[in-house]
């Protein structure tokens, strides 16, 4: 009895802890673009380059490396996760970079779900149930709104890279739906992270990956890597040990709000009034996906 509550609590903040350092993840990208001088995809190999080593190591110290199979079926697995993340962090950081920090992270978290949601009728050739509907109707609407702002154009080019976001991240998750024996999701993302970002390496070495030898600008690069990337799972595999899966599920939302909520504060970034509506439907409608059956 005394130890139950201490473990909930102890996962409930680690998923909490997730949420936000992934929210921090586009502000620290943005930051790093500009005092580097970097292109999106150079943004993305550092990510990915450096969260891989630090969750290698990681798992090397701990032993976790130990029994990880060598089967075709893990090296497929890998290998897709790797290519998904590529895809995944080189499309957000160009919308990012061609849009906002807010903008870019909804629109990409909101159109996941639904993209995941035509797939899944795709295969199954099943409508989706009520509160799915209203969760896509609410996704759709929210996402229309959060794009248009009065007297403004919308990049359509942002958009298109943000879904091209949302769609590598559905397909991540389609893809790790189903479980490789022996493989663990933190072996999975590791190993993903590194081959992701070897992917990159040579596209992003061509765009240029030089950074100034600066304190502000080196710390940017070490905590962009650290602390969204390989901390930040770290913690969201932590929390799913014992928390709710709801719990879980929620958590993912905190990183769209962080990162409007810090791009506001540190880059001056404003939605506007239809920005934010748009904002608080898109928030509602993924809720009631995560916590409707």
């Amino acid at each position: 009895m005394s130890v139950a509550v201490p473990t909930r609590a102890r996962s409930s903040a680690a998923l909490v802890l997730a949420g936000v350092l992934w929210g921090t993840g586009g502000l620290a990208g943005s930051l790093l673009a500009s005092r580097a001088g970097l292109h999106p995809l150079s943004v993305a190999a550092y990510r990915l380059l450096i969260g891989g080593v630090i969750a290698t190591g990681y798992l090397w110290l701990t032993g976790g490396l130990r029994g990880l199979p060598r089967t075709p079926q893990a090296r497929r697995r890998l290998l897709a996760v790797g290519g998904l993340f590529a895809l995944f962090q080189t499309s957000y950081f160009a919308s990012v970079s061609l849009s906002s920090v807010s903008v870019a992270t909804m629109t990409t978290i909101g159109s996941a779900p639904v993209l995941l949601a035509v797939a899944t009728v795709v295969k199954t050739h099943r409508l989706p149930g009520a509160w799915t509907a209203v969760s896509l109707a609410g996704s759709l609407a929210g996402l229309a709104l959060l794009q248009w702002t009065p007297g403004q154009e919308v990049n359509v080019a942002g958009v298109l890279f943000a879904l091209l976001a949302a769609a590598g991240f559905a397909a991540l998750t389609l893809v790790t739906a189903t479980r490789v024996e022996g493989l663990d999701p933190l072996p999975t993302t590791a190993f993903g992270c590194l081959i992701g970002g070897a992917a990159l390496t040579p596209a992003a070495l061509w765009f240029g990956m030089a950074v100034p030898l600066q304190a502000d600008v080196l710390a940017l690069v070490v905590y962009f890597g650290v602390v969204p990337t390989a901390l930040a799972y770290a913690a969201y595999f932590r929390g799913l040990e014992s928390a709710h899966p709801v719990l879980a599920a929620l958590s993912a939302l905190l990183e769209p709000l962080t990162a409007a909520l810090l791009s506001m504060a540190v880059l001056g970034e404003r939605l506007g009034a239809v920005g934010w509506c748009g904002a608080v439907v898109l928030i509602a409608a993924l809720a009631v996906a995560y916590t409707k059956p």
